[in-house]
This record gives structure tokens, sequence and C-alpha cells, in this order.
């Protein structure tokens, strides 16, 4: 599809690709072992599995034990406050190594970069990174607190400088999550980087409910790194509701509309 239209008009061919590229997310404070479960069966559904559950450090061995291996498990750190606490950060990391996980999102200090400190930010996810080493990193820039383009910008820097296998907008846990104005900056920084720009991928978390969402987000990522990009290694979906509205449009039964800004 070579055009916004065209993933708007084509909504099931959107809603498979939204699918395969679906961190499938539970993150509440209260989840136990069950709601994993519950997790864990949605993400083996009728049109095919989704690229990943998402999950607490805690949880991540229940996951990992209740999925097959064709579903990457991937787990917090430093989330969602994302603090400057370096051992705190370490510590969740080595819980998801040990776990069995395959991914580890972790929260930049986005609070220590708007204050102009650059290099705490990059110091804890050298650690985390070291700490992670094999295992896909996700860093979460929470770009709905940064706004400003410049301080987004270098979020992306100081994440693809210590090794970043995703940019990840956000926690879903503020005001403003995703937006596709800030996923605009986000992919620019990895297209600008020649010897990124074909290896890291791309995560629009929070706020997005529907296909049509999900839509304008693969148009950007299409549009910047280009159609080969658009797979589970390069491009994933933050998110849990929009799995209902896949489902919908994959039995044929319509979409729902787009849903608002900064909703989960």
């Amino acid at each position: 599809m070579n055009t916004p239209t065209d993933w708007i008009t084509n909504l099931s061919a959107s809603a498979a690709k939204a699918l395969e590229c679906l961190d499938l997310t539970s993150l509440n404070d209260a989840d136990t072992e069950a709601d994993i479960a519950r997790l864990c069966q949605r993400a083996q559904g009728p049109h095919g599995n989704v690229a990943a559950v998402c999950v607490w450090p805690r949880l991540a061995a229940f996951a990992r034990a209740h999925v097959p291996a064709s579903i990457a498990v991937a787990a917090v750190a430093n989330f969602p406050d994302g603090s400057t606490d370096i051992e705190r950060a370490v510590r969740d990391t080595a819980e998801i190594v040990q776990a069995g996980a395959q991914e580890v999102d972790v929260v930049l200090p986005w609070r220590q970069l708007l204050s102009g400190d650059s290099a705490g930010p990059a110091q804890l996810l050298q650690a985390v990174r070291k700490a992670s080493a094999g295992l896909r990193l996700k860093v979460i820039m929470e770009t709905g607190e940064l706004r400003d383009e410049a301080a987004i910008a270098l979020a992306c820097r100081i994440s693809l400088d210590c090794g970043a296998d995703f940019l990840k907008t956000s926690t879903g846990k503020t005001a403003t999550s995703a937006t596709p104005q800030a996923a605009r900056v986000v992919l620019n920084a990895i297209a600008q980087d020649a010897q990124l720009r074909d290896r890291v991928g791309f995560k629009p978390s929070g706020g997005i409910r529907t296909v049509a969402d999900a839509a304008a987000y693969l148009w950007l990522t299409q549009e910047i790194l280009g159609p080969q990009a658009l797979t589970p290694q390069r491009f994933r979906i933050g998110a849990s509701s929009v799995l209902t509205d896949i489902e919908a449009l994959l039995s044929g039964q319509g979409g729902a509309a787009p849903a608002a800004a900064g909703t989960y």
C-alpha cells in the first residue's frame, strides 16, 4: 500500500499487519497469574498470533511458560516512572533475563533529560544494555512528556548511542502517549543514522485503540523507513485494546473510529 489512504481504506490488510506486529500488553499494578494466563490465551487468537506479550518482570516467567516460542515475551524495567535509579533498572533487567524473556522495555529517565542532564540517562541505558546482552532492548522515551521535538530527537540519539534495538514512544501511563507528530521525529532519527536505519525498529505505544489508529503509524513507518521495516523485527504496536478491533475487522464485522489522543 503506497499512500495513507490505502492503509485506511484497506483496513482488513492493516488489521492483519497490526496483529502480526502487536505487543499485547498487561501492565496493571494488580496483575496476577490469572490475568496473564488470559492475556496469553488472547495472544493466540483465531486469526493468528501476536508478536509478543508485554508484562511486569515478576510475571515474565509465567508468561514464557504460557505462550509458544513463536511469541516473544517482553517485560518492563524502570517502569513507569523512568527514575534515575540505575540499580533498580538493572535489577528489573536481571529478573527479566532470568525469567527467560526475549525483550526488555526500559524507560529512559526523561525528567532527568529535561533538567539538562543527558549523561545520567545514558549511564542508566548503558547499564541496562549491558545487563540485557542478547535480548532485544526497546527504550521508552515518553515523548508526550518531552513534547519539544528537539528533546525527543535528543532522547532518540542517546538511546541509539546506548544500543537500543527499538525506539518506543510511551509508557501509556501519562496524559499524552503516541502521536503521529512524535512518531515522525522518532522515525526520522532512525532514518538519519546510516549505520542503524536498516536495523533499529520503532514502537508506538499508548493511545492506539483501533486499526484506523494503527494505520497511521504503519504508513509513517513505511514512508520513512521503507516497506521492509513493517515486520515484527522492526515495527511493533504497544497496545491491548486494539486487539478487539483487529479481530472484529478480520471477522468481517467492521472497525471502530480512531481513538482520542492520549488514551491507552
